[in-house]
C-alpha cells in the first residue's frame, strides 16, 4: 500500500511537471463533409510581423475617428461598429480590467483592423457567380439610429442600385450576444440566390498572452463534437472545414472568446483557417436564400463577444438552443466533476461574499463528504503504525525467505483484521477531485482577480510573497515560493509522519521527499489551489490524529 501511495503521489507529480513544462500538442481534428462551394475573404490591413510588432500603428483614437461609428453601450460591453463594411471592431468589456493595477484599463476585446492586433466580425452575403454588386468591407450603409443599446437596436440600409436593397436590423442584449437581422428586398427582373456568411478574423502572435493550463486558439461545437483547432496547427494555406447543422464557431482565449452562432435548422460550412502572417479566420457559409423577383428573403444571426461566465453561458444555451455552449470553457477530462465543482463554488461564493472563504468551506464539505471511507483509511493505517513493531520482528527472522515474510505478514493483517489496501481508496478519490478543482481555479472567470485575506489579492494566481520578495535575496524561479506553499508542505510532512515508514529503504526515501517536491511544484500554480490543499491536509491531520488515540497508537 505504501509503495502505492508513492507511486501515486509521484504519478502526480510527473503529470504536472509534464504539463507544465512541456505542454501537451493538439491534435488537429479531421474535417468531416464537403469545402464550401463559395469562400469568404476578409480584406485586412497588412498584418504585422513577429519582428515588428512593435512598429508604430496607428493610434487606436486616430483610427476610430477616422470612420463614421455607431456606438454600442450596455450593462457589459462598451464600443462601436464601423459603419463602413458594417464591422464588429471595437469591444471593451467594461466588467473586467486588463491587470489587478488600480489605473488598468478595461479589457479590449475586438479591434480595428488598421490597429495592431486586428480583431473584428463581420456578416453578408456571397453570390457565387460573382455577378451581383454586394455590400462588402468598403460599404458605406445608411445608418438608422445613433446608439446601440439593448432598447435601440440600429437599422443599417444600402441599395446597390441593381435592384438590391439590403437592410440589417443589429440588436444587443445586456451583456455579450449580437443578433443580426438580415433582408434582402430583390427588384432586379430575376430570381436570385445569395449565401449568407459570418466571420472572424484575429491576429495571433505565437507566445503572447498564451497558457499551459487551457486551450487557446480556434475552436467550436460542430454536430455535437467539440473541436479545438491550435494555431500552431494551421499553417499557410491549410484550413479545417466542417459541415454542421447548430453549434458555433469562433476563438478562445484564456478567459474572453468569440462565437459565430450557427443556424440549427440547415446545414452550414464552417472552416478555420490562416488568412496572413498572425491572420487567422473562422467563417460560415450558410444554405442559398434564393428571392423571387419582388420578393424579400431574410436570414437571422448571433455573434457572441465576451467573457466566459459559466453560468450566463449555460443560459445561452439553454434559451437560444446553442448546443453545448458551455465547451467554451475547458473544463478538461474531468467535466463531470470540474462544472459540478465550479457550481458548488459559486453558490458558497454568492452566499459567503469571498472566493477564498468559499474555497475554504468547499475543502471542508469535500472532507465531510469523504468522512467514512477516510475513517476507514485512516483506521487501517493507525493498524499498520500500532504493528509496525510486530512486521519489523517479521522482516528481521525472515530477512532471507521473502515468500515465507510475505506469508506471514499477511497472517498478522488477518489476524489484526487489517486491510493494507484500503488506505488507497481515499487517495485514488482525491486524483480527481484535485486535478477537478486545479482545472476550476484556472478556467472560472469568476476566480479571476478575486482576492483571499492579507496578501493574496488574486486566488488564480500563486502567492506573491515569495522567498525573494520577503528576504530581497535573489532565488531560482523554480524555488521562489510563497508563504502559503510552506505552509502546505509542513502540513504534508505532519500528515506523512502520521502515517506508517515503508518497509522498503528506497520506498521511504522517495516518500520523505514528497512534501518538499509538491511544496515546490505547487508553489507557481494558482494560491487558491494551494490554500484549498492546506486546510485539506490540517483537517485529513485532524480526523486521523482522533482515530490514532482513540485505537491507542502514539
Amino acid at each position: 500500500m505504501k509503495g502505492l501511495y508513492a507511486a501515486i503521489l509521484l504519478s502526480m507529480a510527473v503529470i504536472f511537471a509534464t504539463n507544465w513544462l512541456f505542454p501537451k500538442k493538439q491534435a488537429v481534428p479531421e474535417a468531416s463533409g464537403e469545402p464550401a462551394k463559395v469562400e469568404v475573404k476578409a480584406e485586412t490591413a497588412q498584418p504585422i510581423a513577429v519582428a515588428d510588432k512593435t512598429a508604430s500603428a496607428p493610434d487606436i483614437e486616430t483610427i476610430l475617428k477616422a470612420d463614421k461609428r455607431v456606438d454600442i453601450d450596455n450593462s457589459a460591453v462598451r464600443g462601436s461598429i464601423r459603419v463602413k463594411g458594417a464591422r464588429f471592431d471595437e469591444l471593451y468589456l467594461d466588467k473586467y480590467k486588463e491587470t489587478m493595477e488600480a489605473d488598468s484599463g478595461d479589457v479590449e476585446l475586438l479591434s480595428p483592423a488598421q490597429s495592431k492586433a486586428p480583431y473584428y466580425a463581420e456578416f453578408g452575403f456571397i453570390d457565387a457567380e460573382n455577378k451581383l454588386r454586394l455590400p462588402d468591407s468598403e460599404t458605406l450603409w445608411r445608418v438608422k439610429g445613433s446608439k446601440l443599446t439593448p432598447q435601440t437596436p440600429v437599422v443599417l440600409e444600402w441599395d446597390n442600385g441593381q435592384g438590391l436593397k439590403f437592410i440589417r436590423k443589429i440588436s444587443v442584449d445586456d451583456n455579450y450576444m449580437f443578433k443580426i437581422d438580415q433582408s434582402v428586398e430583390n427588384n432586379t427582373g430575376r430570381k436570385i440566390s445569395l449565401y449568407p456568411y459570418g466571420l472572424i478574423n484575429k491576429t495571433h502572435i505565437e507566445g503572447e498572452n498564451t497558457t499551459r493550463v487551457v486551450h487557446e486558439g480556434m475552436s467550436g461545437v460542430l454536430d455535437s463534437t467539440l473541436k479545438e483547432i491550435k494555431y500552431s496547427s494551421l499553417k499557410d494555406d491549410k484550413k479545417e472545414e466542417f459541415k454542421s447543422n447548430g453549434g458555433w464557431a469562433g476563438f478562445s482565449d484564456h478567459y474572453w472568446f468569440s462565437a459565430l452562432i450557427l443556424d440549427n435548422n440547415q446545414k452550414s460550412n464552417v472552416k478555420f483557417s490562416k488568412t496572413g502572417e498572425n491572420a487567422y479566420q473562422t467563417d460560415f457559409v450558410g444554405q442559398p436564400l434564393t428571392v423571387e423577383n419582388g420578393s424579400v428573403g431574410t436570414t437571422e444571426h448571433r455573434f457572441f463577444a465576451g467573457a466566459k461566465e459559466i453560468t450566463l453561458l449555460d443560459k445561452y444555451s439553454k434559451d437560444l438552443h446553442i448546443d453545448k455552449f458551455d465547451l467554451a470553457v475547458d473544463f478538461g477530462w474531468y467535466y463531470f466533476l470540474t462544472k459540478p465543482f465550479f457550481y458548488i463554488l459559486n453558490f458558497l461564493y454568492k452566499f459567503i461574499g469571498n472566493m477564498g472563504w468559499a474555497i475554504l468551506l468547499f475543502a471542508a464539505l469535500l472532507r465531510l463528504a469523504m468522512f467514512p471511507v477516510a475513517n476507514k483509511s485512516y483506521e487501517s493505517m493507525s493498524k499498520m503504525k500500532k504493528v509496525q513493531p510486530k512486521i519489523q520482528s517479521l522482516q528481521e527472522k525472515f530477512k532471507g525467505d521473502k515468500m515465507k515474510l510475505q506469508q506471514e505478514m499477511m497472517e498478522l493483517y488477518r489476524k489484526e483484521k487489517i486491510n493494507p489496501a484500503s488506505g488507497c481508496l481515499p487517495m485514488l478519490i482525491q486524483i480527481p477531485v484535485f486535478f477537478s478543482l486545479y482545472k476550476v481555479l484556472n478556467i472560472a472567470i469568476e476566480i479571476r482577480h478575486a482576492p483571499f485575506i492579507g496578501w493574496i489579492k488574486d486566488l488564480s494566481a500563486p502567492d506573491p510573497l515569495t522567498i525573494s520578495v520577503l528576504t530581497h535575496i535573489p532565488v531560482p524561479g523554480f524555488l521562489d515560493i510563497g508563504i502559503w506553499p510552506i505552509v502546505m508542505g509542513l502540513t504534508m510532512y505532519v500528515q506523512q509522519k502520521l502515517n506508517p515508514k515503508p518497509s522498503n529503504p528506497d520506498q521511504a526515501r522517495m516518500f520523505a521527499l514528497m512534501p518538499l517536491i509538491f511544496m515546490f511544484m505547487l508553489g507557481h500554480f494558482a494560491s487558491g489551489l494551494v490554500i484549498y490543499w492546506t486546510l485539506s491536509n490540517i483537517l485529513s491531520i485532524i480526523q486521523q490524529k482522533v482515530i490514532m488515540k482513540k485505537i491507542g497508537v502514539d
